[in-house]
């Protein structure tokens, strides 16, 4: 009956981690050619959860992710999902070379390398993996089975140690007695002790714990998302909100303001209506993950380009250089041609001059996204991007923002390129 019981906790805790694999695998599969495949099963979940006021955060993003990060701070958080996935990746496979050798060549305890120091590096690893990959892909929902992966590894550890005094005896708890569970010992001591302290009963602090790590990892997604908002370096005019996408062009929304505004005011933007709130995303003409927020053509069609191995690394590698990348320079560096020649003759404005040098480039594409709020709600600002709204696109202005002249406004279809299932709003 032990056995059972044990055999149970390992599947239950093995669903369970692979439940946030397969949430934040979401990305990936996102930029692959399956991607259509892969929601077919993920979006009547997401729609669920979008479905229900009660639910809906689940979907939401806490820090930016097409937006690149505008402040220091969170330009820092960035970079350390990218150092935590990595470190947490080679940990790991080291860690699971020296046990699973281990067991080939009966060593017995794995108390060698890190095990010197820590009984569970392996989940430490897997652990720092899964907060750089939460980091990397910042859905509350990544955050929620997070939490779950943490609780779950606390109590499959806890079950692995209680078989090994049964298997060790003496030698496993001398082991445990010089050891870290997570952390070297030295600095999980004052942790284990204040636990102590707070929870002197063991099936209170069993109760406790998964309680303390909810809190802990999704207070910290709720105040990164408190943080990215009030970052964003919004411009506000009449119904019209605007956020650049690129730190850089914040000083752009003015002259976009007035461009667009006296656009519609002419007609020449009729999806814009004075009785509508609307959101716009300001980015260069070609800005590689446009699709997201709305279906603009096939050029932001990433699952299309067949370049999945290259965005990922980029996504990982260059945490911030990804998102000035154009999908051109991937078709460039797959076909050998020159990046800048490709990013011009690629140009959806339809610029194609040689002396054109498309990083100081003036125009900019504005998606508009019509903002829909709860009833009795209003919608201003940083509220646009609230939770309790729905955010629907309805067209792209192509604009010079020298002079706000209106090179170009489309209407599009009011779904982005993913059809219904809920993208990164910041």
């Amino acid at each position: 009956m032990s056995d059972d019981r044990s055999l149970a906790k390992r599947l239950a805790a093995a669903g369970g981690i692979l439940f946030f694999f397969i949430m934040a695998f979401e990305v990936m599969i996102m930029i692959s050619p399956f991607a259509f495949f892969f929601y077919s099963v993920f979006s009547p979940v997401f729609n669920f959860l979008g479905a229900h006021t009660a639910t809906r955060w689940t979907t939401m993003f806490f820090l930016p992710h097409m937006i690149l990060p505008p402040t220091v701070f969170l330009k820092s958080v960035r970079v350390a999902g990218s150092v935590l996935f990595l470190l947490g990746l080679a940990t790991f496979t080291v860690c699971a070379l020296q046990v699973y050798l281990g067991k080939i060549f009966k060593w017995g305890i794995a108390d060698k390398g890190i095990y010197r120091y820590i009984r569970h590096p392996q989940y430490l690893a897997l652990g720092l993996w899964g907060l750089g990959m939460a980091i990397l892909w910042p859905r509350f929902i990544v955050l929620a089975t997070l939490s779950l992966m943490f609780i779950l590894y606390y109590f499959l550890a806890k079950d692995e140690e209680r078989r090994m005094v049964g298997l060790y005896g003496d030698s496993y708890r001398a082991y445990q007695a010089a050891t870290g569970m997570f952390l070297p010992r030295a600095l999980e001591a004052p942790f284990t002790a204040l636990g102590d302290r707070l929870f002197p009963s063991p099936a209170v602090k069993y109760l406790a714990i998964p309680v303390l790590i909810v809190i802990l990892v999704m207070g910290s997604g709720a105040a990164l998302r408190e943080i990215t908002l009030t970052s964003l370096p919004l411009a506000v005019r009449a119904n019209l909100t605007l956020v650049p996408i690129l730190p850089e062009d914040a000083g752009l929304e003015a002259q976009a303001l007035t461009g667009i505004l006296a656009g519609a005011a002419d007609g020449q933007v009729p999806f814009l209506q004075a009785d509508k709130a609307y959101l716009g995303y300001v980015m260069p003409a070609d800005y590689i993950m446009q699709g997201m927020i709305a279906d603009t053509g096939g050029r932001s069609h990433l699952f299309k380009q067949h370049h999945t191995v290259a965005l990922i690394s980029d996504w990982v590698f260059h945490p911030f250089a990804h998102l000035r990348r154009p999908a051109a320079t991937h078709m460039a560096a797959m076909h050998g041609a020159d990046p800048a020649v490709a990013r011009r003759h690629h140009c959806p404005v339809g610029v194609n001059n040689a002396g054109q040098d498309c990083d100081t480039c003036t125009i900019r594409r504005v998606i508009l996204v019509e903002v829909t709020p709860a009833k009795g709600a209003s919608v201003t600002g940083e509220n646009l991007l609230a939770g309790n709204v729905s955010r629907t696109p309805v067209g792209f202005i192509d604009l010079d923002t020298t002079d706000g002249r209106i090179i170009k406004a489309k209407p599009v279809a009011r779904a982005h390129a993913w059809k219904d299932v809920p993208t990164p709003e910041i």
